[in-house]
């Protein structure tokens, strides 16, 4: 039988997590490097586990692409809205790659503390 496994008392939820690691990224402007490691990890702990994390860093990437969608598609322009939201999606996901690294990290150590 599988049966879903919490990831703790005290984990919050994906889009809490995914506000924090943009909110700390976003004030930490002025560490180029850091500032996506030091948000990762934050978001990364607060939601509690590894898999958990890396959703909460694709999330924004994936908002700032349909907005950017929905934008251009507003203006009757939803073939160039697609093709440059998929772009925009694209260069976030690997323009922030210390994101992923820090949400790994601070899910394994939040995780293996509640674990």
């Amino acid at each position: 039988m599988n049966e879903i496994i919490p990831a703790g008392p005290r984990a919050s939820n994906v889009v809490s997590a995914s506000l924090w690691m943009v909110g700390i990224t976003l004030v930490l402007f002025f560490l180029p490097l850091f500032n996506g490691l030091i948000g990762g990890f934050v978001g990364g702990y607060k939601v509690g586990t590894p898999g958990r994390a890396i959703g909460a860093a694709v999330l924004p990437a994936a908002v700032a692409s349909a907005g950017l969608w929905l934008l251009l598609m507003s203006f009757h322009l939803p073939v160039i809205g697609f093709v440059a939201g998929l772009a925009v999606g694209i260069l976030i996901l690997l323009s922030d790659l210390g994101i992923f690294v820090g949400a790994l990290i601070g899910g394994a150590v939040s995780n293996r503390r509640l674990g």
